[in-house]
Order: structure tokens, then sequence, then C-alpha cells
């Protein structure tokens, strides 16, 4: 069994099952102090106001991460995605609480088991090594979605 496959297999044991597929079921507290930590230097979450929820305001390594609860994958403005993630947004997949916490402990292996092409790379480089912190990080990236929302 590949580590990945532990991984994922870890997530979708640790959470309940919801008719919401893009239900989080982490602790969004916990989530913002791993998204401090280990996320700020190449991602931020700027609202369609332009109003910085998360990160620093011009952070341009990683894609901006509002709305990724749910919202289409590869789909942030201004951000030139890998084709691996440009097949999956062609294909219409969405993220959930499980595609994000794999792809972030693991974001080449999970572009390749997705994507079915053994040879699909990620221009992410970094991994959330916890998978509870992954699982927390959705959560907290979910609720600042939820709270401009309101």
């Amino acid at each position: 069994m590949t580590k990945f496959a532990i991984t994922a297999a870890a997530v979708l044991f640790a959470a309940p099952a919801f008719a919401d597929d893009h239900a989080a079921t982490g602790d969004a507290a916990a989530g913002e102090r791993a998204f401090g930590r280990q996320c700020v230097s190449c991602h931020n979450v700027v609202d369609d106001a332009g109003d910085v929820l998360a990160g620093r305001p011009n952070v341009r390594t990683g894609p901006n991460l509002y709305g990724i609860a749910g919202g289409t994958i590869g789909s942030a403005e201004e951000f030139r995605y890998g084709p691996a993630i440009l097949q999956l947004n062609e294909e219409g997949m969405t993220w959930n609480e499980e595609k994000f916490a794999s792809y972030v402990q693991d974001p080449t292996a999970w572009l390749r088991e997705a994507t079915g092409d053994d040879r699909a790379r990620s221009k992410m480089a970094f991994r959330v090594r916890n998978p509870e912190d992954a699982v927390n990080i959705y959560a907290y990236l979910a609720s600042l979605d939820e709270g401009a929302a309101e």
C-alpha cells in the first residue's frame, strides 16, 4: 500500500461521513495556526473585494486560496497552474476535504493518482506532514469563505 493510499485512508476514517461533499470536519482555529506556520510563505486568502483574510497581501508563489472549499480545482485567477492541475480543472473536479488533505500531504502523488498520469508533477513542493493539520487547514479555509458569505 502506498504512502498516499495510507494517508487518504486515514483522512477518510478520521472524518465522519457527511452528505455535503464539501463539509469541513477539522478544527478551524487549529487550521488557522497551521496555515500561519506552513502556508503563508506561498499562499494568501484574498476575497473578491480585495480584502486580505489570511496571509500577506502580495504573496505570488502559490495561488490565492479564497473559495477553495468546494471550488473548482485550478481556478484561482492570475495563477499559472501546471498541466496536471489544468487537466483536472477542465474535467470540472472540485476540492473537498479529502482531496485537499491528500493533495497538500503529497501533491505530486495525488496528482498522479487523480490524473492517471505517472509523469504528472505538482508545482507545490511543500508537504503538510501531519494529516490532522491538513484537515484543519481545509476547515480554516472553508471558514473564511463562510464568513464572507454572512
